[in-house]
């Protein structure tokens, strides 16, 4: 099962309003930044990466957490983060049952997550056999 999929069953076993909250969140993603690439990780988070994480979401019995890695780092005018305010990295949006997203600013902060990890990127390093040489001078 590709990684589209395993999301796809995650989205459609929550048959509460968490279910249609994720799908949402992931439209948003996707209408955000067309190539961000979609992954599967520690035992069943979605992931949304663009030269690094984005974001990810996962549902919990009372919620839905939108987790931005590297949210600290970014502007947040809209207030959007609403937990895990104290950390030094991490900053996460809380969605329970009739709350309402902002797509316009949620979208901005995928965008801005996007542009961190671009403008943060680190060079490849080279790998141990490809050491440059310095040719010998032709006698």
């Amino acid at each position: 099962m590709n990684v589209s999929e395993l999301i796809d069953n995650y989205v459609v076993n929550l048959t509460d309003w968490r279910g249609a909250m994720i799908a949402n969140i992931r439209r948003i993603i996707h209408e955000a930044d067309p190539e961000i690439v979609e992954e599967w990780k520690w035992r069943g988070a979605p992931v949304w990466s663009h030269d690094g994480i984005a974001c990810l979401a996962v549902a919990f019995k009372d919620k839905v957490k939108i987790t931005f890695p590297k949210g600290a780092h970014l502007a947040d005018p809209d207030k959007l983060f609403n937990s895990e305010l104290e950390g030094n990295q991490w900053r996460a949006i809380d969605i329970h049952i009739d709350d309402k997203i902002n797509e316009g600013s949620l979208k901005t902060l995928i965008n801005d997550a996007v542009d961190y990890n671009i403008a943060h990127l680190k060079a490849p390093s080279k790998s141990p056999g490809t050491r440059a040489t310095k040719k010998k001078p032709a006698k």
